[in-house]
């Protein structure tokens, strides 16, 4: 998937799971200063300062709701398929892991920053995404391993 010759900014898809996940996502704002940004979240809480952000809504899955997995795979093919980003960043779970492999198909490059709450290891996710992100974050330096998840830090 090329981008337009058109569009003059990337497109990102920035995606996540809600709470935490978002929390983090949205920690990353000022990094797409210069891009078109759509966000996709599977939850969002409504009193929370960063739900001003219009987000598509995804639908809550994990690897114990098979039909919850197809239904936001149905979910975010369609949005892949309707926005072609340049970029997908998630801060993970089920609906940023299934959002990078459907864009990576389509054409995308896949930036994977695993939650801060995986402090002693890489989550499943994570570890499912890596062979398809151009780059593949921890959060927690001593996950950091040669051929593995790079540390830049920590987003909160």
């Amino acid at each position: 998937m090329k981008r337009s010759a058109s569009r003059q900014k990337p497109r990102v898809l920035a995606i996540s799971s809600g709470g935490g996940h978002w929390v983090q996502l949205m920690r990353l704002r000022s990094a797409f200063d210069d891009c078109e940004v759509i966000y996709a979240v599977s939850e969002i809480d409504r009193n929370s300062a960063d739900s001003s952000y219009f987000a598509h809504r995804l639908p809550c899955c994990n690897r114990n709701r098979p039909y919850a997995v197809i239904h936001c795979l149905t979910r975010i093919t369609l949005l892949v398929m309707r926005t072609k980003p340049d970029v997908v960043i998630t801060t993970g779970a089920a609906p940023g892991a299934i959002g990078a492999v459907v864009a990576w198909i389509w054409g995308a490059r896949i930036a994977w920053i695993d939650s801060i709450a995986n402090a002693e290891e890489i989550s499943l996710s994570g570890r499912l995404v890596r062979r398809f992100a151009a780059l593949w974050l921890t959060q927690w330096s001593h996950l950091e391993r040669p051929g593995g998840p790079r540390y830049l830090g920590s987003v909160l």
